[in-house]
């Protein structure tokens, strides 16, 4: 992953978290696995995800195709993010309001995240998906890089 590619990121995550918001919500100290576990194939259940913005990188700094995307995802109670990866879409995201249960598959446990967390996504083989256990929606902010062809389909 370049480096313009993590600072157009990181620029990105300060303007949605407000400022200083520290990376919260992590894997539990000792449960971190060193090879990917199989998780389950989560289905896509309640999630409204709608681009708030986008910023055309196409060419800048010798970028090719692609945009830096926000968007406001609203989890429905007791709603799911589907299986996904972030093999080649590194991503941004920030917990706005309610509290939300990922399963990642180098955690060996769900790691939970309040309002305030901010989490990295990138790199090979993360592979996650998150779930609203609650009765009231979850509402989270997510920039990611994505070349403009997979505007089109659907990404979590």
């Amino acid at each position: 992953m370049s480096n313009r590619i993590l600072v157009a990121l990181a620029a990105t995550a300060i303007l949605v978290a407000g400022g200083g918001t520290a990376i919260a919500g992590e894997c539990p100290a000792g449960q971190t696995l060193t090879k990917a576990r199989d998780l389950a194939d989560a289905p896509d259940i309640g999630v409204d995800r709608p681009i708030l913005s986008t910023v055309d990188l196409t060419g800048w700094r010798g970028m090719g195709n692609f945009m830096l995307r926000l968007r406001k995802l609203t989890i429905a109670p007791h709603g799911v993010v589907p299986t996904h990866a972030h093999n080649d879409r590194p991503s941004i995201v920030h917990i706005v309001e309610g509290e939300i249960v990922e399963h990642n598959a180098f955690c060996a446990v769900p790691i939970i995240h309040k309002p305030g967390d901010t989490t990295p996504e990138s790199g090979a083989g993360h592979i996650h998906w998150w779930e609203n256990t609650t009765d009231k929606p979850v509402v989270i902010f997510s920039t990611d890089v994505v070349p403009f062809e997979k505007q089109k389909e659907s990404m979590m």
